[in-house]
């Protein structure tokens, strides 16, 4: 059976809004991207982090975490993107008022790396966040479990943390071990 629109989607955000819930599904300057879904490992290490991340905050109470899949609108036009990790704080809450995702530029994302998207998180996706502003941007290597941590330093990312098995978030101002 042929679907009819009745009103096209007339912008690329139109486009990507219309996509079916839980797409693995990216909009970075204006250009979809999909992945398949990520390997055992990347899980493994993306629901170790979630969980220790959501037991710190459930602690502090100083802002929330949101795990893969969620939308963050980095602006309203061309630029979506679904981090495995993403920390607001809560001086920054308004970025949450939004049923649909995050609004804007979270504190914290963290990107587990997969065979398929290497580059695609450590260039493409690393650029996006330094632009946008995100305050810390974590890599995580589930294969040799190396986590790379950047900071904004007068508006570009610095390197500022590599260890293996475990992290230190400057932000969350907490050790995470993975």
């Amino acid at each position: 059976m042929v679907k009819m629109l009745h009103n096209p989607p007339k912008t690329i955000m139109e486009v990507y809004k219309m996509l079916p819930e839980g797409t693995p599904a990216e909009l970075i300057n204006g250009r979809i991207y999909m992945t398949p879904p990520p390997n055992l490992s990347h899980q493994d290490i993306s629901f170790t982090i979630a969980g220790e991340i959501y037991a710190f905050l459930k602690k502090k109470k100083v802002g929330r975490a949101f795990a893969s899949p969620v939308g963050v609108f980095l602006d309203e036009e061309k630029n979506v993107v679904q981090p495995d990790i993403v920390f607001v704080s809560a001086k920054r809450r308004k970025l949450l008022t939004a049923d649909d995702g995050i609004h804007g530029a979270p504190d914290f994302v963290l990107e587990i790396l997969s065979p398929g998207n290497r580059n695609h998180d450590l260039k493409k996706k690393k650029n996006l966040y330094e632009q946008f502003r995100v305050q810390e941007y974590w890599i995580i290597d589930p294969v040799t479990k190396l986590a790379v941590g950047f900071k904004l330093v007068k508006g570009l990312y610095q390197e500022f943390y590599r260890d293996t098995g475990k992290y230190r978030s400057q932000v969350l101002k907490t050790t995470i071990k993975f």
